[in-house]
């Protein structure tokens, strides 16, 4: 067992060995625990401490028991506790091994029927797959979609912009997906006729309607979102890179657009909304050698950030 793990979690471990293999010895229940034998006595006397009562016997049936009728004292969530819970398990592990995914399916079956059904649900239907970008939107915000989702209402979501501007889209929402930290909605926008994804963290309001929609049959969420992140946007973007797609791919957000493999480099096609952020927040964070090729918005907002880094070294 890692050596970070604190002496309360390795305790409560001890307490499940104790529960499930009475008699359980010192030296076993140190095995068990990873640790010395001292140790493991130590967390037998935590236990002790904490009010827990646990006898020993010796000879040759000896070891610890606890005594009859020991429980854990319930744990209670609150819906918002409950959700938040499930979201940073998967913020934290967007792929969870089957360590963690049973733990949280754990978790979710314990919880009241009414607040376990939501955790559920958030489960269900937030897809995830490995960025190191990371944004935590509001629980009660994911909450509201994961609802529509899963009853498959359509919603009027208040929206802000990466530039601050806001607007009020009707969209059905098909998934949430956790795209390397960060949360995204793949819906269908009526405003626009076409799908969209929509950051979960700039997701203002969410009003539910009576108007219900049925999801495409073959929807295949994390597939979906990758085809669409950074596409229908104003204006049009396509960047190549003197740099091979492997080298470049961990530097270019899938918001940037689609990044291919082109001769011994890659190119970007995307488009954008915003052509300055675009240039100084994404493509001046990338260290290779690139030149945008299609996109004058871009090619202008490109030279406007490069004239005034260069007059930021230039001699007086």
């Amino acid at each position: 067992m890692p050596s970070e793990t604190s002496p309360t979690a390795r305790a409560l471990r001890a307490l499940e060995i104790l529960q499930t293999r009475p008699g359980t010895t010192a030296d076993d229940l140190a095995q068990r625990l990873g640790v010395t034998e001292r140790a493991a006595r130590r967390y037998v006397e935590i236990l002790r401490e904490a009010g827990i009562p646990v006898s020993s016997t010796r000879g040759p049936h000896g070891g610890y028991r606890l005594g009859r009728g020991t429980r854990l004292p319930p744990v209670t969530f609150t819906q918002t506790e409950a959700l938040g819970l499930v979201m940073a398990v998967l913020h934290a592990h967007p792929d969870a091994d089957d360590l963690v995914s049973t733990a949280l399916g754990k978790v979710i079956r314990a919880l009241p029927e009414d607040v376990g059904r939501q955790a559920a649900t958030l489960r269900e239907h937030a897809s995830a797959t490995p960025d190191r970008y990371a944004a935590r939107p509001d629980t009660a915000i994911t909450s509201a979609l994961v609802a529509a989702i899963a009853a498959r209402r359509r919603v009027l979501v208040t929206y802000r912009g990466e530039s601050g501007s806001e607007w009020v889209a009707e969209v059905d929402p098909w998934a949430v997906v956790v795209r390397y930290g960060r949360w995204y909605l793949l819906c269908h926008s009526h405003r626009a006729g076409a799908v969209r994804t929509y950051r979960v963290d700039r997701v203002l309001a969410v009003e539910h309607t009576n108007q219900g929609f049925e999801p495409p049959a073959d929807l295949d969420p994390v597939t979906a979102l990758e085809e669409h992140l950074g596409t229908g946007w104003q204006f049009a973007t396509r960047v190549v890179f003197d740099a091979p797609l492997a080298d470049v791919a961990p530097w270019v957000g899938a918001q940037m657009g689609r990044l291919e493999a082109s001769g011994e480099g890659c190119v970007l096609v995307g488009t954008t909304r915003n052509p300055a952020m675009y240039a100084g927040e994404w493509l001046a964070t990338v260290p290779f050698p690139f030149r945008v090729e299609e996109g004058p918005e871009l090619r202008e907002a490109v030279k406007a950030l490069a004239e005034r880094l260069a007059a930021a070294v230039a001699e007086p």
